[in-house]
C-alpha cells in the first residue's frame, strides 16, 4: 500500500476536529505535518491548540512543526510556504481545512462576516495554490486537498446561507481550475467533503447544538479518506469533487459503523450540507 511515510504536508485548522484528526493519521505514517492554526493558545470554549496536537503527532510516530497562522494574512502563508519548501526542498501536500460558517442569509449577514467567510474559505484556497506551487512541483506526488462540497445549484443550497455557500462553491470552482491549470505540472487538485455531518464544533456551534453530534460521524473518516487521496498518483487523479465515504468504499472499505459518534443513532446519521 502507498505511504505517507517523510511526506511533508500542511494541514490548516488543524489544531482540532477534521484537521486534527487527519494530522494524526498521517502520522501513523511517519509523515511530518505542519500544523496550521491560529490557535497558538488555548480557547475558552474548544479544546486544542497547535501545539497539543503536535505533541500528539509526535506520539503518534510523525514529525510535528506548529505554525501560528491565519489564512487570511496571504504573507503569512507565502511566509510559511518559503520556510517549509526551503526547509525540506518541497512540499508534497496542501490540506485547506481551515474554515469559517455562518448559515445566515444575505440579509443577516454583515459585510464583516461575509469577507471573513470569503477570505478564509476561498481566498486562502488560492492563496496556497499561489504561493504552495514552486515547492509542490518539487514533489514526486504533489496534492492539493481542499474541503469543499460539490457544486449543487439547488435553490434550497442558495436561499438560506447563499454568503456560506459562495465561499464554499468558490473554493471548489477555484479547484477545478487550478487542477486543469497545474496538471502540466503533475500536481493534484481535488475537494472532500463528508457525506454525513461530521461532529466537530461548526455542527455543534453553527449548525446544531451537543445534540446534533448524534448524527455525526467521527472526524476519522475525512482523515482516513483524505490519506487514501493522498496516496493515489498525482499525475491522473486530480479535478474531483470527491464525498469521503465514496473515496473508501473505492478502497473496499465496508464497516461504516465504526465512524459513528454515537453507536446507537447509527441508523439516524444525517447527510450534510449541499448533497441531495
Amino acid at each position: 500500500m502507498p505511504s505517507l511515510k517523510d511526506k511533508v504536508i500542511i494541514i490548516t485548522g488543524a489544531s482540532r476536529g477534521i484537521g486534527r484528526a487527519m494530522a494524526l493519521r498521517f502520522a501513523e505514517e511517519g509523515a511530518t505535518i505542519v500544523i496550521a492554526a491560529k490557535s497558538d493558545k488555548p480557547h475558552p470554549k474548544l479544546p486544542g491548540t497547535i501545539h497539543t496536537v503536535a505533541e500528539e503527532v509526535e506520539k503518534a510516530g510523525g514529525k510535528a512543526i506548529a505554525v501560528a497562522l491565519d489564512v487570511r494574512k496571504e504573507l503569512q502563508i507565502k511566509k510559511l510556504c518559503d520556510q517549509i519548501g526551503e526547509k525540506f526542498g518541497r512540499i508534497d501536500a496542501v490540506v485547506n481545512n481551515a474554515g469559517a460558517i455562518s448559515l445566515t442569509t444575505v440579509e443577516d449577514t454583515s459585510p464583516k462576516r461575509y469577507d471573513l467567510m470569503q477570505q478564509v474559505n476561498s481566498r486562502a484556497v488560492y492563496c496556497f495554490g499561489h504561493y504552495a506551487l514552486p515547492y509542490l512541483k518539487k514533489s514526486e506526488n504533489p496534492h492539493i486537498l481542499n474541503l469543499s462540497p460539490p457544486v449543487n445549484l439547488k435553490e434550497e443550497w442558495l436561499k438560506d446561507y447563499s454568503p456560506y455557500t459562495l465561499s464554499k462553491y468558490g473554493m471548489s470552482i477555484l479547484s477545478k481550475g487550478m487542477a486543469a491549470e497545474f496538471k502540466q505540472y503533475g500536481v493534484a487538485v481535488n475537494t472532500l467533503w463528508p457525506k454525513t455531518y461530521i461532529a466537530t464544533a461548526a455542527i455543534e456551534f453553527a449548525v446544531g447544538n451537543k445534540e446534533t453530534l448524534n448524527y455525526a460521524r467521527k472526524p476519522e473518516i475525512m482523515a482516513d479518506a483524505a490519506k487514501v487521496i493522498l496516496t493515489h498518483p498525482s499525475n491522473n487523479y486530480t479535478g474531483l469533487w470527491l464525498i469521503d465515504e465514496e473515496v473508501l468504499k473505492a478502497a473496499k472499505v465496508s464497516d461504516f459503523t465504526q465512524y459513528a459518534y454515537n453507536p446507537d443513532y447509527e441508523g439516524k446519521i444525517k447527510k450534510d450540507l449541499f448533497l441531495d
